[in-house]
């Protein structure tokens, strides 16, 4: 491996650590919150961290999230890695969808987290999302598209309003 992989991997792997480490202050959910939440497929993910594939990760300022209302998701998430094709004239570089056909499956994970996978068929670029959500509702996106590279974004979840 080069020097440069394993760097790269270094500092991901310290900021997964760090990041499942901590806790949000004010945000956190109890176990049976985030598995209601699970289930009904009512919860907001806020996107607190992103780490495209080339690059390194970088902390987010703005408010960015995917919300899950039961019957629709609304994503409002960035996005930083190559496009292998664009839209002529598109204006929208970010992950920016709401669909109301998706298919959603939760699945228990260990040590009390969720594993979710989300296949939204209205979504013209997105051909997956995979969630994994603690019990204290820390929670972990990778995003895999038609026409870009992965992504995955690291934040924790919330009751929407």
């Amino acid at each position: 491996m080069e020097l440069k992989t394993i760097i790269r991997l270094s500092v991901r792997s310290l900021a997964i650590i760090s990041f499942l480490s901590t806790k949000v202050h004010g945000q956190d959910l109890d176990k049976h919150q985030v598995e209601n939440a699970v289930h009904t497929k009512e919860f907001v993910f806020k996107a607190q961290t992103v780490m495209p594939m080339s690059g390194g990760s970088k902390q987010l300022t703005t408010e960015y999230d995917v919300k899950f209302l039961g019957d629709s998701i609304v994503s409002y998430l960035p996005y930083f890695g190559r496009a292998y094709n664009a839209s002529y004239g598109s204006q929208d570089g970010g992950i920016n969808f709401t669909s109301t056909k998706f298919d959603y499956k939760a699945k228990a994970g260990k040590k009390g987290a969720w594993n979710i996978t989300v296949k939204p068929s209205d979504a013209k670029d997105i051909q997956e999302m995979n969630f994994t959500i603690s019990e204290n509702g820390s929670a972990s996106l990778n995003v895999t598209s038609h026409n870009r590279q992965p992504i995955s974004f690291y934040g924790h979840i919330i009751k929407p309003k």
